[in-house]
């Protein structure tokens, strides 16, 4: 682990508003200078050979992962414009990544990224480490036609919702949706109690019916789930849209209303509360009036994670959700951490090179990744319990250089304890 007499993470400071980091396009080159902005971030540049864990992972299963965002980043663009800096150099890293051959050794795949990148770590301003949690795609048993069983439908996205796009670099489940009236009114979207008490009924808007209403709850907070149908057909579903309304995380109000420590806030905890107390869970599920509609993703094979926001089936264990107003898809982290993996307690290391491939309304700040984990119950349990602090370093394009700048003032220090406002209480609670 990092100890604090190497790492001082107020050395670097990206300096805009509250913080920017100064790189050179081109090092070498004679390039312009630019800078690439990142608020409340602190950098400082370590050496591979310093990083633990990093010679014994397994870069070829992180370079196919990074292979697959090459796709999206040489075809399109930026998700701003001009495109960061991050963005632009990415590119001819990726034409080099898509020529190496289909078959490398360990050697090879792990010299492709220490020649290609420069490893920086980053942290908040206001603290030495970032914050893990982890996601994953449930599995439920389903049917295309309602019974008593199967009663709680999923809806695709409806004809009459207008949704604004949300401001450039937040994730796409932000911002504001409308229905019009029949008087030629906008006025928001049906929130979750409206839609639960049968607003979009009988519309030909389900695509299926489940059996727990607090799975089709999970589902939209992790953004996607396989339906098993009688069958045996496993149906795809990907978020495709939300009704506008605030989303809020339940944990905390678990906590404000003192029923659960903060602590103890996981997926477990909260839906073991639901089921104890099925009145009051109903009530706590309403409080989040934020609702998505979903899509079958047909694309998808049986083998294939979820959709990222990238466009890309997530890799478990290899893909991350980032903030994206601050990070490029496509850009390698490589995270340090003792995580709850093969038990509740924190033990298990995890030192690991990810990729960044999707984002998530609760995935705010600098240091701030989800892990995804994969699909069904093991990998939700799992993912439920994950809220721990971790050292991030970020691989940053060898075409930027970055360059030292003042520390400021040490700022106040926060609990390192979880922080609610960025996470969410939970990993469960995207």
């Amino acid at each position: 682990m990092y100890t604090p007499t190497r790492f001082s993470p107020f050395r670097l400071i990206l300096q805009a508003a509250l913080a920017a980091l100064l790189v050179t396009l081109g090092a070498g080159t004679g390039a312009a200078r630019e800078v690439f902005r990142m608020p409340q971030a602190a950098i400082e540049p370590i050496a591979y050979g310093f990083i633990p864990g990093w010679s014994v992972d397994d870069h070829r299963a992180a370079l196919a992962t990074f292979r697959k965002s090459c796709g999206p980043i040489l075809a399109g663009s930026d998700l701003v414009d001009p495109p960061r800096p991050v963005f632009t150099a990415l590119k001819p890293i990726c034409r080099s990544a898509l020529r190496l051959p289909a078959k490398l050794s360990e050697r090879a795949a792990r010299r492709f990224f220490e020649r290609a990148f420069r490893p920086v770590r980053i942290a908040p301003i206001d603290q030495p480490t970032g914050f893990l949690t982890g996601y994953y795609e449930p599995e439920v048993e389903g049917s295309t036609t309602p019974s008593d069983v199967f009663a709680t439908p999923l809806y695709r996205r409806p004809p009459d919702l207008i949704q604004s796009a949300p401001v450039a670099g937040t994730p796409a489940n932000r911002g504001q949706a409308f229905r019009r009236t029949p008087d030629e009114q906008l006025v928001p979207y049906y929130d979750r109690g409206a839609i639960e008490d049968g607003a979009l009924k009988d519309r030909g808007l389900e695509l299926v019916w489940i059996k727990d209403p607090v799975d089709a709850f999970f589902a939209a907070i992790q953004g996607s789930i396989r339906v098993r149908l009688p069958d045996g057909e496993v149906l795809r579903l990907n978020y495709d849209g939300h009704n506008g309304q605030n989303y809020t995380p339940i944990g905390r109000i678990l906590v404000e209303r003192g029923i659960l420590a903060r602590d103890k806030v996981s997926m477990d905890t909260i839906r073991a509360y639901i089921t104890d107390h099925p009145m009051e869970g109903r009530e706590l599920m309403r409080q989040n009036r934020s609702y998505v509609f979903f899509r079958v993703a047909s694309e998808l094979g049986a083998g294939d994670g979820a959709v990222g926001a990238q466009k890309l089936p997530l890799t478990a264990g290899r893909s991350i959700a980032v903030d994206r107003a601050l990070h490029v898809y496509g850009t390698p982290f490589f995270i340090d951490a003792e995580l709850p993996m093969e038990s509740v307690d924190p033990v298990t290391p995890f030192r690991r090179l990810m990729i960044a491939q999707d984002t998530g309304s609760a995935i705010v700040g600098p240091a701030r990744a989800d892990i995804f984990l994969g699909t069904g119950k093991e990998a939700g349990a799992i993912a439920g319990r994950i809220q721990q602090r971790g050292h991030f370093v970020m691989l940053l394009p060898r075409l930027l250089d970055p360059q030292r700048a003042p520390a400021p003032p040490r700022p106040p220090r926060r609990p390192h304890g979880i922080d609610t406002a960025a996470s969410g209480l939970s990993g469960a609670l995207r």
